[in-house]
């Protein structure tokens, strides 16, 4: 299959989950992919999956030096893109009085901020009537206990994404973005829970999401490349990919 043959994506957050399933339906699909992320080690098990249209670069999002050097690396190994998948991203879960500063500035650091910078420095290469998809999260309506700064993080990145979609217009440059709810990944969407409180966590995804199952990464991927490649008469719009758990918080309850 070649439908995305002669186009170039990058995927940040790339090598593994999420990230790495846009990355490998992109390329099955005839494309050149870049993947980021900071595990040397997943990112070389990404390089393997992908092949020779794959490139793994070692990239913090967080680190903004990291952010102009990728800019630079892509200049280089591929001249220009036409969508970027702003898909890197962590949450760690925690009720108002536990949540620390550190806890705070990492979320919003990578989330958030280092996001907006990665589009600011990768705008600049991204061909005209090329597109953005940002990954965003459920969290970001649902008002969950425990995801108070996660959920704010990802709303923000909403915010931006809406915002860059009208700035982005002149250069015929979509901005869009997949709202996953729970998916099976490698860290179910929560980083440093143990495996009892992962197994808790997965089990209460299933009970609350109206199809009563966990999304697939290959689901994700889907939707993303969906929104980049064949909604060309689209933008700032927020796919939800979550077994139709928006739509249930959203619709008026019985009362």
């Amino acid at each position: 299959m070649s439908k995305y043959a002669g186009k170039k994506a990058l995927v940040t957050g790339g090598s593994n989950g999420m990230g790495l399933a846009i990355a490998k339906h992109f390329v099955d699909g005839g494309g050149e992919v870049i993947v980021t992320g900071r595990s040397e080690k997943n990112l070389q098990d990404a390089k393997n999956t992908l092949g020779d249209k794959g490139h793994a670069v070692v990239s913090d999002t967080a680190v903004l030096a990291d952010i102009d050097a990728l800019a630079a690396t892509v200049k280089d190994k591929v001249g220009s893109l036409d969508y970027v998948f702003v898909n890197a991203g962590i949450s760690e879960l925690g009720p108002l009085e536990l949540v620390t500063e550190e806890a705070y500035d990492r979320q919003f650091n990578i989330n958030t901020k280092g996001a907006f910078f990665t589009v600011k420095a990768l705008a600049p290469l991204i061909n005209e009537g090329g597109a953005i998809v940002f990954t965003t999260s459920i969290a970001d309506v649902t008002g969950t206990p425990g995801m108070g700064v996660y959920s704010a993080s990802k709303a923000a990145l909403w915010s931006f994404a809406q915002v860059l979609a009208s700035e982005l217009l002149p250069r015929n440059i979509r901005v869009n973005a997949v709202q996953p709810g729970f998916i099976d990944t490698p860290t179910a969407g929560a980083a440093g829970l143990s495996a009892e409180e992962r197994a808790g966590f997965h089990a209460l995804g299933d009970a609350i999401t109206p199809m009563k199952r966990h999304g697939s990464v290959d689901e994700i991927a889907a939707a993303a490349l969906f929104l980049a490649a064949d909604a060309t008469f689209t933008t700032g719009v927020k796919l939800p990919v979550d077994g139709g758990l928006a739509q249930h918080i959203s619709a008026p309850q019985e009362g």
